[in-house]
């Protein structure tokens, strides 16, 4: 997440006001569009778009429905699990019209996440990035966990569906150590769940003491990759999502100019088995929007797989009156044979 975020998109949004409404004392869900020259259906670089919401700024059981950062689908339930950066947790219910687009989101529960003595996580404990879904992991079959990566305190919690603390993920002692990293607002921004390599955390920007452009993608027991980021300046890696082929999608934000300043990414990288020495993974542009070329965008932090090769990412609005929470839906398209990763 990014504090300066709103800040910097105070021009931008003022020229936009059909989206920067005042809060809202009733969830609801407006279509929108990213573009004008692309709706629903139509293709851009590697994606086909299959609509976008943008979601007021509501309470829901007494949580504040903003900040959201972090993405989970349950197929099982039909629920898009969404947290917030200041700790709470929400089940959502998208629906899609009979072209498998998204037409709706219905808000259906919130709850806080809570600390192991039950209580509600608060600051600094509670800023939470990113979210992945484990179900059926041989400890409790059938019964989903969420597994939550934290930025403030760095850490990796499990948690029940109702924001009940089940316990830590192990992590290397260098990724629980803030003074690790360059900022405690750059710390655990992204987690998922690899088929082979189990828990997979990332920080916004590179360590401190790692290369410039580098994001160190971890284990729990250690074994790590170097990911490069994008091409843009001030890229950030804010989310990430294992495929069932084991390769990885990506999120990344960048803000660049002072008046359209936000680059969204894209990309899609493999893993290797990891060696001594960890070399840079190579990774592929998908999609890259910019918003100096008509795209309305945000803060997008969250992502997560839904069915097939259909995705959700999220915006994070910072709980800022002068962002929004937008909920796009797509899908990636198939990649060539031919394509080479950078």
């Amino acid at each position: 997440m990014s504090r300066l975020f709103p800040i910097i998109l105070l021009l931008l949004l003022l020229s936009i006001p059909t989206i920067t409404a005042c809060a809202a004392r009733e969830f609801d869900a407006m279509p929108i569009s990213l573009a004008d020259s692309v709706g629903p259906g139509d293709a851009f670089e590697g994606i086909r778009f299959l609509g976008a919401l943008r979601l007021t700024r509501a309470k829901i059981d007494g949580l504040r429905l903003c900040g959201l950062s972090g993405l989970a689908w349950d197929e099982q339930a039909g629920l898009l699990y969404a947290i917030s950066d200041i700790g709470g947790l929400f089940h959502l219910r998208p629906t899609f019209d009979h072209r498998g687009h998204l037409a709706d989101v219905r808000a259906v529960a919130a709850y806080p996440l809570r600390d192991a003595a039950g209580r509600p996580v608060r600051s600094p404990y509670d800023d939470a990035e990113g979210l992945a879904l484990r179900v059926g992991d041989g400890r409790t079959a059938g019964d989903p966990e969420l597994v939550v990566s934290f930025e403030g305190r760095p850490r990796v919690v499990r948690y029940t569906p109702t924001g009940q603390w089940l316990g830590e993920e192990p992590l290397p002692a260098l990724l629980r150590d803030v003074r690790n990293y360059r900022h405690s607002n750059q710390a655990l921004e992204a987690v998922t769940l690899h088929p082979r390599w189990g828990v997979l955390v990332g920080p916004e920007k590179p360590l401190r003491r790692d290369p410039e452009g580098r994001i160190r993608l971890a284990t729990a027991d250690g074994r790590y990759w170097y990911y490069p980021l994008g091409a843009a300046p001030g890229s950030a890696l804010v989310a990430m999502e294992a495929l069932p082929d084991g390769r990885l999608l990506t999120l990344e934000r960048a803000f660049v100019a002072p008046l359209r300043p936000l680059i969204i990414s894209l990309r899609h990288t493999e893993l290797p088995a990891p060696g001594r020495t960890p070399t840079p993974l190579r990774v592929a542009d998908i999609a890259v929007f910019d918003s100096t070329q008509g795209w309305l965008l945000d803060n997008f932090e969250g992502l997560s797989r839904h069915q097939d090769s259909r995705f959700f990412i999220i915006s994070d609005d910072n709980c800022s009156r002068w962002q929004n929470t937008l909920l796009v839906y797509f899908e990636m398209l198939p990649t060539p044979a031919t394509a080479e990763f950078d």
